[in-house]
C-alpha cells in the first residue's frame, strides 16, 4: 500500500487577470521507503505541489491521502498531528532558518512542541541529532550566518528529522549548495531513508541529482504531469517531447558520443485560465491539431505514463 497518494490534485491562485493553475490535475503516489524525483523547469508548479502536498498551502480541489487516509482537510489538530508525520527541507537553507536562534535552539524548537521529552532528554537528544547529520557541538551556539551553506542545511535537516517523520518534501535541498557540498548532503538525506526508512518527494531541476536518489521520477510542465515512470526507464526510453528536451540538455564529457542537443522553440503558455488541450504544444515540434483535445496520463507500458497522444508517431 503506498504510503502517499494524491488524486486529481488543483492548486489555484486568483489573480486580477483569471486563475493561476499553478497545479492542475496531478495524481501519482509514493511507496513507503521510495523516493519520488519531481522535475520540470522553473515555474512548474514543483515547489507548489510540495508545500500543497503537506499543507504549507492548502489546495483547491483533489485528494490527499496519507498511510490510507484521507488528510486533505483537517482540523488545527489533525494537522498538528500530521505535521510530525510530514515535514520539509527548504531550498535555502539561510532564509529557512530564524537569524535569531541558534542552531541549538533551531533543532531544539520541535522537540519542545512535541512535548516528548524533559529538559535533560531535550539536551540529549539535540546533540544526537546534531551528530546525526554531522554538525559538530562547538557550532551549537552559532548562529546561522556564522555557519557555511552545507552546516546550514544539516540544521534544516536535521530540524526535519526531529519528530521522526515518515514522508519528507526535499525542496531543492541541494541546488544552492557547491558541488563537492551537494554530494555530501545527498549521501546524508540517503543514509537517513536507509536508516529510518523515510519516504521522499525530492523536488529539483537537476537531472544528473534525481537519476542518482530517486526511485521514480515525475516530469511536470506548466502545472501538469506529463510523464511518470521508474528512474531507469525514464533514462533509458523517454517518450515525452519535453522529457526528452531535458534529458539532451545534460551535460556529458564523452566528446566520442555527443547528445544531440534539443532546441526548444516557440511561446511559453500562460498558466492563467490555460486552454484544454496539451500545454507543451506551443513548443512541440510534432503538434498538431489533435494536440488542442484535452490530454491525460495513459499506461504506455508497465509503470510508464505518459500525456502524449502522439507517442506512436514521433
Amino acid at each position: 500500500m503506498p504510503l502517499l497518494e494524491i488524486e486529481h490534485l488543483k492548486k489555484y491562485f486568483s489573480t486580477p487577470r483569471g486563475l493561476v493553475h499553478a497545479v492542475d490535475d496531478v495524481s501519482f503516489s509514493i511507496n513507503k521507503g521510495e523516493t519520488m524525483g519531481l522535475v520540470g523547469e522553473s515555474g512548474c508548479g514543483k515547489s507548489t505541489l510540495g508545500r500543497t502536498i503537506i499543507h504549507l498551502q492548502e489546495s483547491t480541489g483533489g485528494i490527499i491521502k496519507f498511510e490510507d487516509k484521507d488528510v486533505t482537510n483537517l482540523g488545527k489538530e489533525g494537522l498538528r498531528k500530521l505535521r510530525e508525520d510530514m515535514q520539509i527541507i527548504f531550498q535555502d537553507p539561510y532564509s529557512s532558518l530564524n537569524p535569531r536562534l541558534t542552531i541549538h535552539d533551531t533543532i531544539v524548537e520541535p522537540l519542545m512542541l512535541s512535548k516528548r521529552f524533559d529538559s535533560k532528554g531535550l539536551e540529549a537528544e539535540a546533540n544526537r541529532l546534531m551528530d546525526l547529520v554531522g554538525i559538530e557541538q562547538r557550532f551549537r551556539m552559532s548562529y546561522p550566518h556564522e555557519l557555511d551553506g552545507g552546516r546550514r542545511q544539516r540544521a534544516g535537516i536535521a530540524r526535519a528529522i526531529a519528530l521522526n517523520p515518515k514522508f519528507i518534501v526535499c525542496d531543492e535541498p541541494v541546488s544552492a549548495l557547491d558541488v563537492s557540498i551537494q554530494a555530501q548532503i545527498l549521501n546524508l538525506l540517503m543514509d537517513l531513508q536507509e536508516e529510518y526508512g523515510l519516504t521522499y518527494l525530492f523536488v529539483t531541476h537537476d537531472l544528473s541529482v534525481v537519476r542518482h536518489i530517486s526511485t521514480n521520477i515525475c516530469v511536470m510542465y506548466l502545472g501538469q504531469m506529463v510523464e511518470t515512470c521508474p528512474t531507469k526507464e525514464l533514462f533509458d526510453n523517454p517518450l515525452h517531447p519535453y522529457t526528452k528536451a531535458l534529458l539532451s540538455a545534460i551535460p556529458t564529457v564523452d566528446i566520442r558520443h555527443k547528445q544531440e542537443r534539443i532546441i526548444l522553440k516557440g511561446e511559453i503558455n500562460s498558466p492563467i485560465n490555460p486552454k484544454p488541450g496539451c500545454r507543451f504544444a506551443l513548443r512541440c515540434p510534432y503538434a498538431e491539431a489533435q494536440c488542442n483535445e484535452p490530454v491525460v496520463l495513459r499506461e504506455i507500458s508497465e509503470g510508464h505514463f505518459c500525456s502524449c497522444c502522439r507517442i506512436n508517431e514521433i
